[in-house]
């Protein structure tokens, strides 16, 4: 992820989408796809629990607090989207970028994400 790019997540992408149905009265094939998709991303189908632009900008900001994650923040962006509450879902997560966590980290970043889901 380039350093001049912010990460968003499936609900901002869906509720942007919705605005632009609104104010235009259709959207592209493509962009109906990509509706459709998000509006499954962000949906409580997905992850357990319905996801809210405000919690993953939040969720993603603190994420970037911890040292390993502020070196990988497209890493940080996927665990605030993923929103893991349990160690292996997070380590499935961190082995994509092989970063090495040890339990103690792991358990700080689910704490993080247990307090912004609850």
């Amino acid at each position: 992820m380039a350093d001049d790019v912010a990460p968003i997540d499936f609900a901002t992408v869906r509720d942007t989408l919705l605005e632009a149905s609104k104010r235009r009265g259709f959207l592209s094939y493509e962009q109906k796809m990509a509706l459709q998709h998000a509006e499954w991303a962000a949906s409580d189908d997905r992850v357990g629990f319905k996801t809210e632009a405000k919690v993953f900008a939040g969720l993603y900001k603190d994420l970037l607090k911890i040292e390993k994650l502020a070196k990988a923040p497209s890493i940080a962006a996927k665990i605030a989207e993923m929103m893991p509450i349990h160690a292996d879902e997070l380590r499935a997560i961190l082995a994509s970028k092989r970063i090495a966590m040890d339990s103690g980290e792991i358990e700080a970043v689910i704490d993080i994400v247990r307090k912004q889901v609850a």
